[in-house]
């Protein structure tokens, strides 16, 4: 990862109006997900009366951060019919829902026509990006901080038109 990219910490925290994420990959090999993924194909699922074994500390930082007033948004490009890995994000998606996140699906057929950023993406209170690269298996190839202008309205743009069309979690179906 590049020297001068903050925590998640830092990146929130500095946030003052919004927060946005865009995902457009199917799956993801992140090793901080192996764990998770792995438990969820064995067959465990979060109990939605248990908070406290839910994703920490990663929730209370979505809960901090939307508690400052600051509007949390997230949404996903998937295919259709979903990856097992999409699968594994919706059944869990509850949880970043009641951590004070918005979360809306776009079936990747309904994007064809939208221009959309090389990668996966945070942009915070519209001026800075944090890109998100991957390897081509998945894996995190680290991440990288943007104030370029230009890169933000990309980002700005892309995200309001997926959100625009996307499905709130609630009344998206995976296929």
């Amino acid at each position: 990862m590049h020297s001068n990219v903050p925590t998640w910490d830092e990146l929130l925290g500095s946030a003052r109006e919004s927060a946005v994420h865009l995902e457009m990959r199917d799956s993801y090999a992140v090793d901080y997900e192996k764990g998770p993924f792995a438990d969820w194909r064995a067959g465990f699922r979060h109990d939605p009366h248990d908070r406290d074994s839910w994703w920490r500390p990663w929730l209370d930082l979505i809960s901090q951060t939307v508690s400052r007033g600051v509007r949390v948004r997230r949404a996903r490009i998937v295919s259709e019919p979903v990856s097992e890995y999409t699968r594994f994000l919706y059944d869990g998606t509850f949880t970043n829902v009641a951590a004070g996140e918005e979360i809306r699906w776009l079936p990747r057929r309904q994007a064809s026509a939208l221009a959309l950023p090389g990668n996966d993406f945070w942009l915070i209170d519209g001026r800075l990006v944090r890109w998100n690269h991957f390897t081509g298996d998945g894996g995190s190839a680290g991440g990288e901080i943007s104030e370029d202008p230009v890169a933000a309205k990309l980002c700005a743009q892309a995200f309001e038109a997926v959100w625009e069309r996307a499905i709130p979690h609630e009344s998206y179906e995976i296929r």
